[in-house]
C-alpha cells in the first residue's frame, strides 16, 4: 500500500478497501522504524494526525470526501503549523511553537489531507543537501553515504522512501526540484505568486515559492490544485483564478515544442546524466514534440546574481531573530548587545551566518551600486532571455542537476562547489517562472531528473507534458532497495 500514488490511494479510500486511520498508522508506523536511518522528519505528529484521519474517514462516511480527504503528507518544517513547533531547521527557531497555521497548510487542511508531521531541511532553507540542518543531515533512501539534495531534502527522502506519499516544499534557487532530482521523485516548483508564502518563514522573499513534492505529476497536480490560489495575507501573491491542473494531464503533446538550451548542456554536465537526458529526450520525440536548440546567453550570471540578490534579502529577513521577541536567547546577557550578539552568534549555523556577511556587505552603503543594483540588472536580462525563448518554444528542457547525489562532505569545504549544484534552477526562480524536475534515470544506482520549464503560470501544461512522459517510462516508479 505504501508504494501507491496519490491517485491510486484516493482510489482505495474511496473504494473503502482501507481507511484513512489505517493508512495513517500505515505511515506512521514506517516513520517511526525508517526515521532514524534517514533523519527526515524533525517533529512526528501522530496523534494530531490520527484524531485528523479520523474526521476524514467521517467526512467520507457522510459523502463530503475529496479527491483528497484522508491523504496522509508531510509538511517542510518551514511552515507556521498552528500548536506545532516549526523550526526552520534552526537552533535559533528549536523553541518556537507556531500561533497559526500558514496559508498552505491551512488549504491543505481543507483539501483533507492528513499531516504526518514536519520534515528536516537545510537552516532556514539555506543549503544544497540538507547537511545545514541543526538536527543532523537527511540521508538519502538510495544509498545513505549519499545526500538527499536541499532544502527540502527531508520532504523528498521521506517521499522516496516511502514514508510519506507526498510533502511540501520551498524552491528559492531550486530547493524542490534539485532534491526532486536526486531523490528520484517528482517536485514542482509554481510561478512566484501562484503559492501563498504567509506563513511560510521567508529567507529571500522575491525568490521563495512553496511547492509540493510527490511520487509523479498526475499527484503533484492534485496537490497544487489544493494549495494554489490567491491570498490577502500575502502580498506578493497573485489574483488570478486557478485551473484544474489534472484536467489537461491526458492531453496528446503532439506538436509541443521543446527548447533545449544550449548553456544547459555543455561544460559542468556529467556524461552519464548527459546521455540519461538525451535519452529522455528521444522519448519526447515519440510522443510527436518538436525539439528545438535556443539560447539562454545570461545562464553563466546566474549563479553571482543569485548569491547577490538571496543573501541580501536574507540579511534583511533574519535581521528579526535578534534573542527579544521570540526563538533563541543566550543564556545571562550583560546588556543589549551582548544579547544580540551571544543570541545571533549562538542561534545561527555557519551556512546562515555566512550568508547574512554577504547580504549585509552588498547592501552597505559603499557597494549596493555596485553588487546589489547591479545584480537586479542582470536578473531582468535573464528574465528577459526566457522571454524572447518562450516566442520560439512552448517549454524548456534541460537536465535538473549537473551530476547525481555527490556524498556526505564532499562539498561542504567548497561553499562555490556547492552552489553550482543549482545552475540549471536558479534562473528559473531568478525570473519566476514555474518549473517541474521528473526522475529520467539512473547512474551508478542513483536517480537523476530532467527539468521542464515553463512560462509564467503555465503550470498545467508542464505537469501534462511531465505526465505523459511518465505514462511511457517508468523511472517514477522505482523504489529504494529495503523500502
Amino acid at each position: 500500500m505504501h508504494h501507491k500514488t496519490i491517485a491510486e490511494l484516493s482510489t482505495e479510500l474511496a473504494a473503502k478497501r482501507i481507511s484513512s486511520v489505517e493508512l495513517t498508522r500505515l505511515y506512521l508506523e514506517r516513520i517511526q522504524h525508517f526515521n532514524n536511518i534517514l533523519n527526515s522528519f524533525i517533529t512526528i505528529t501522530e496523534e494530531h494526525a490520527l484524531q485528523a484521519a479520523k474526521q476524514a474517514d467521517e467526512l467520507r462516511s457522510q459523502g463530503k470526501a475529496g479527491a483528497l480527504t484522508g491523504i496522509p503528507i508531510a509538511q517542510k518544517d518551514i511552515f507556521c503549523t498552528d500548536g506545532i513547533k516549526t523550526t526552520c531547521g534552526s537552533k535559533m527557531l528549536d523553541n518556537f511553537i507556531a500561533p497559526y497555521d500558514a496559508t498552505v497548510v491551512k488549504n491543505l487542511k481543507l483539501a483533507g489531507t492528513v499531516m504526518l508531521g514536519k520534515t528536516n531541511m537545510d537552516e532556514f532553507a539555506m543549503g544544497s543537501s540538507n547537511e545545514t540542518s541543526y538536527y543532523g543531515p537527511t540521508k538519502n533512501p538510495w544509498n545513505i553515504d549519499y545526500v538527499p539534495g536541499g532544502s527540502s531534502g527531508g520532504s523528498a527522502a521521506a517521499v522516496a522512501g516511502c514514508l510519506t506519499p507526498a510533502a511540501t516544499g520551498t524552491d528559492t534557487g531550486g530547493s524542490i526540484r534539485q532534491p526532486a532530482a536526486l531523490c528520484g521523485i517528482t517536485g514542482i516548483k509554481p510561478t512566484y505568486g501562484r503559492v501563498s508564502r504567509f506563513g511560510m518563514i521567508a529567507f529571500a522573499s522575491s525568490l521563495d515559492q512553496g511547492g509540493p513534492l510527490a511520487k509523479t505529476a498526475e499527484d503533484c497536480a492534485l496537490l497544487l490544485n489544493a494549495m494554489s490560489g490567491f491570498d490577502e495575507k500575502d502580498s506578493t501573491s497573485v489574483n488570478q483564478p486557478v485551473p484544474d491542473y489534472t484536467a489537461n494531464l491526458n492531453h496528446s503533446i503532439k506538436g509541443i515544442r521543446i527548447g533545449l538550451p544550449k548553456e544547459y548542456f555543455s561544460h559542468g554536465l556529467s556524461n552519464e546524466v548527459a546521455t540519461a537526458i538525451q535519452t529522455a529526450i528521444k522519448e519526447y520525440e515519440k510522443l510527436g514534440a518538436v525539439i528545438e536548440e535556443i539560447s539562454l546567453p545570461n545562464t553563466g550570471l546566474s549563479v553571482p546574481v543569485y548569491y547577490v540578490i538571496a543573501p541580501a534579502e536574507c540579511s534583511s529577513n533574519l535581521a528579526r531573530y535578534d534573542g527579544v521577541r521570540y526563538g533563541y536567547r543566550c543564556k545571562d546577557p550583560v546588556d543589549l548587545q551582548d544579547l544580540y550578539k551571544r543570541s545571533r552568534s549562538e542561534g545561527f549555523g555557519s551556512e546562515v551566518k555566512r550568508r547574512i556577511m554577504v547580504g549585509t556587505y552588498v547592501l552597505s552603503a559603499g557597494y549596493y551600486d555596485a553588487y546589489y543594483l547591479k545584480a537586479q540588472k542582470v536578473r531582468r536580462l535573464i528574465r528577459d532571455d526566457f522571454a524572447q525563448a518562450f516566442k520560439k518554444v512552448d517549454v524548456i528542457l534541460s537536465p535538473t542537476t549537473p551530476t547525481p547525489a555527490f556524498k556526505f562532505g564532499e562539498k561542504t569545504h567548497d561553499p562555490i562547489s556547492m552552489y553550482l549544484s543549482d545552475i540549471y534552477t536558479i534562473a528559473v526562480n531568478l525570473a519566476g517562472l514555474p518549473g517541474i524536475s521528473i526522475p529520467a534515470g539512473f547512474v551508478n544506482r542513483l536517480p537523476i531528473g530532467m527539468q521542464l520549464i515553463g512560462n509564467l503560470f503555465d503550470e498545467a501544461k508542464l505537469l501534462n507534458i511531465a505526465h505523459q512522459y511518465q505514462k511511457i517510462t517508468d523511472w517514477h516508479k522505482q523504489i529504494p532497495e529495503g523500502f
